[in-house]
C-alpha cells in the first residue's frame, strides 16, 4: 500500500511540475512577444519622426541590428538595411503593410520552420504615403526549450527527487497508522474515520469466525473421539487417491506406525485386489472386499462420495471380521462334519439290519449283527448326546447354578465309570492332593474331567499311568491331568480343541470316540470362567491342567 501512495503522489508530482513548467514558459513567450511588439512599435515612432525630418539618408546613416524596411504606398520597397531592396518582391500584399495602408498602422508574425524562429513585423504609414517597417527576430518556444534542455533537466531532476523524497514521508505518514493497526483487536483501534466501518466488519468476522472456529474444533474433537474409539477402521479419500482423514483403528489392525495423512491410499496395501476395489470406488460405486491376512479376516466397505454428478473422493470402513469367519468356518465344517459322523454309524446300522431283513445273515451271525447294530447305535447316540451337550453349553442364555463340592467326590465320581476301561487298557490311575471343597457347577465339572481322563486312558500306552493331581491356593483350583501316553504332534496342538479334530482318525475310530470331547472340555471350562492349557511331546505323554477361579 505504502508503494502504491508513493506511485501516486510522485506520479501527481511530476505531471503538476511538468504543467507548471509548461504554463510558467508559455506566460512568459507570449509576455517577451508582447513586449517585443512595443519595443518594436516604440522603435517605429522615432524612426518614423527622423524619417520625415530627414529623409532615407538617416535610415542608410544607421546601423541598426533590427531590420528596417521603407516601402511606398505601391508596396514597392524604397530601402531595406538587410537585403538589396532591387531584388525585393513587391510588399502590398503583405499583411502589415495592407494594414498600414489602411489604419495607419499594422502588425504581424511570420514563423520560420526551417530556422526554429518567427518574425515581427511593426509598419507605420508615413504623412506622405510611404510604409515604414520594422522587423525583430524571436525564436520559437520549442526552440528557447531545446536551448534550456540541460537547466531545465537538473531542474526536473532536483524537484523529481524533491518529490520522491516527500511522497515517500507522506506515503509512510498516511500508512504508519494503517500498519499499526491491532486486527487481533479490531476494536480498540484508534485510526482514520474512513477505517471506523472496515474494522467495525472485521470485528464482527472476527467474532464469527471465533465461534465457526470453536464449533469446527469441537465436532472434529467429537468426531475423532468417535472414530478413534471404533473398532473399524475408518479412512476418506480425496480424488487424487491422497488420505484425507483417518482413525487409529486402521493403523493398528494394519500395523502402521508413522503418520499416514496426506500419502496414498496404497500405502495401506498394495494387493492387486485392493488397487481393483478402489478404482471400482472412484468409477461411482459402492465395493466390498475380504481380505485374509495370516489367519485375519479383514471386511473392506466403501462408498465414493459424489458432487456435482462427480466422484470427488470415497469413505473406506475396514472391520475385523475375523472371529466371525472363523464361526462361519466352524460352523460349515461342523456341518459338515456331523454329516459324515452320523452317516458313518447308520450307514453300518442300515447294512446290518438289510442283511437280517433279507435272511442273508446265518442264524449264527445274527447275534454278532445285533451287536454291532447295537454298538453303532450307542455311538449314535453318545455323539448325538455330545452335539447336544456343545449346543447348551454354546448357549449363553442358560444359567447354572453353581454347589459347594467335595474334589474328592468329584473325581471319584469321574472315575468310577472309567476303572473298567483303565484296567482292561493295563493303564494305573493315580489321585495326587488333599481333599477340599469349592463352589463349582457338577455335572460340567465332571464332563471336564471324564473326557481328560477318558482320553489319557484311550491313547496311553500298556502299564501306563494316568495322574490326576489337583489343589488350590487363594484364588484359584487347579486340576491336572498326566500321562505318559502316545502325545500329540507339535502341528496339531493348536487344533487339538477343535470340534471333530482327530490326530488319528483310525485309532479313534477304534476307540470309539466322537472327536467332541475336547471341544466339550474347552467350552465347560469356558463356560466355568476358567482357562485350560496343553503340554504335549510325541511318545512322551500329554499333561492338561486347567483352572477354576475359586
Amino acid at each position: 500500500m505504502t508503494q502504491r501512495i508513493f506511485k501516486s503522489m510522485l506520479s501527481v508530482a511530476g505531471v503538476t511540475l511538468m504543467i507548471c513548467f509548461l504554463l510558467i514558459v508559455g506566460i512568459l513567450y507570449q509576455h517577451f512577444d508582447d513586449e517585443m511588439m512595443i519595443q518594436l512599435e516604440k522603435e517605429a515612432g522615432y524612426l518614423s519622426a527622423a524619417v520625415e525630418s530627414r529623409g532615407i539618408d538617416y535610415l542608410k546613416s544607421l546601423n541598426d541590428d533590427q531590420r528596417i524596411t521603407l516601402i511606398d504606398a505601391h508596396g514597392n520597397v524604397l530601402y531595406d538595411n538587410q537585403v538589396d531592396e532591387m531584388q525585393m518582391e513587391n510588399h502590398l500584399a503583405r499583411e502589415e503593410i495592407k494594414e498600414a495602408i489602411e489604419t495607419g498602422k499594422g502588425a504581424s508574425e511570420r514563423y520560420s520552420t526551417t530556422l526554429s524562429s518567427k518574425t515581427i513585423y511593426y509598419a507605420l504609414r508615413l504623412n506622405d504615403g510611404t510604409i515604414l517597417r520594422v522587423a525583430s527576430y524571436q525564436n520559437t518556444v520549442f526552440y528557447l526549450l531545446f536551448g534550456l534542455i540541460q537547466p531545465i533537466g537538473i531542474i526536473v531532476i532536483i524537484m523529481l527527487c524533491l518529490a520522491a523524497y516527500m511522497s515517500n514521508r507522506v506515503a509512510k505518514k498516511i500508512t504508519e497508522p494503517i500498519n499499526e493497526l491491532d486486527l487481533d483487536h479490531p476494536e480498540e483501534n484508534t485510526t482514520y474515520p474512513e477505517l471506523n466501518p472496515l474494522l467495525t466488519r472485521i470485528f464482527r468476522q472476527k467474532v464469527k469466525l471465533k465461534e465457526q472456529m470453536e464449533q469446527a474444533t469441537r465436532q472434529q474433537t467429537e468426531f475423532k473421539m468417535i472414530t478413534d474409539h471404533m473398532d473399524e477402521g475408518f479412512v476418506i479419500v480425496a480424488k487424487d487417491l491422497s488420505i484425507l482423514s483417518y482413525n487409529e483403528s486402521i493403523k493398528k489392525h494394519l500395523g502402521l506406525i508413522d503418520e499416514i495423512q496426506g500419502a496414498s491410499i496404497y500405502i495401506l496395501n498394495h494387493e492387486k485386489a485392493f488397487i481393483d476395489f478402489i478404482e471400482k470406488t472412484m468409477e461411482g460405486h459402492h465395493n466390498e472386499w475380504l481380505q485374509n491376512v495370516q489367519e485375519h479376516y479383514y471386511q473392506w466397505i466403501s462408498n465414493p462420495v459424489i458432487q456435482d454428478n462427480k466422484v470427488s473422493g470415497a469413505v473406506i470402513v475396514m472391520m475385523d471380521v475375523t472371529e466371525k469367519t472363523k464361526r462361519e468356518n466352524y460352523r460349515r465344517e461342523f456341518t459338515a462334519n456331523v454329516s459324515h459322523e452320523l452317516k458313518t454309524p447308520l450307514t453300518s446300522i442300515s447294512g446290518f439290519a438289510e442283511i437280517i431283513q433279507n435272511g442273508i445273515a446265518r442264524e449264527e451271525d445274527i447275534q454278532n449283527f445285533a451287536g454291532d447294530i447295537f454298538k453303532e447305535s450307542q455311538r449314535l447316540i453318545q455323539l448325538v448326546n455330545d452335539i447336544i451337550r456343545l449346543s447348551q453349553l454354546d448357549d449363553e442364555s442358560i444359567v447354572y447354578q453353581k454347589e459347594k463340592v467335595s474334589i474328592e467326590e468329584q473325581v471319584d465320581k469321574c472315575l468310577e465309570p472309567l476303572l473298567h476301561s483303565a484296567s482292561k487298557a493295563k493303564v494305573l490311575i493315580n489321585k495326587v492332593g488333599e481333599d477340599f471343597t469349592f463352589n463349582t457347577v457338577p455335572s460340567i465339572f465332571q464332563e471336564i474331567l471324564f473326557n481328560l481322563v477318558d482320553n489319557a486312558i484311550k491313547y496311553n500306552k500298556e502299564n501306563g499311568h494316568v495322574d490326576i493331581i489337583y489343589n488350590k491356593d487363594s484364588q484359584k483350583v487347579r486340576i491336572t491331568v498326566l500321562d505318559n501316553g502316545i502325545g500329540i504332534p507339535p502341528q496339531d496342538q493348536e487344533r487339538i480343541f477343535e470340534r471333530f479334530y482327530r490326530v488319528d482318525k483310525g485309532r479313534s475310530s477304534q476307540k470309539g470316540g466322537t472327536g467332541l470331547g475336547l471341544s466339550i472340555v474347552k467350552h465347560g471350562v469356558a463356560t466355568l470362567n476358567g482357562r485350560i492349557e496343553l503340554k504335549s511331546a510325541l511318545h512322551q505323554g500329554t499333561t492338561v491342567t486347567f483352572d477354576l477361579p475359586l
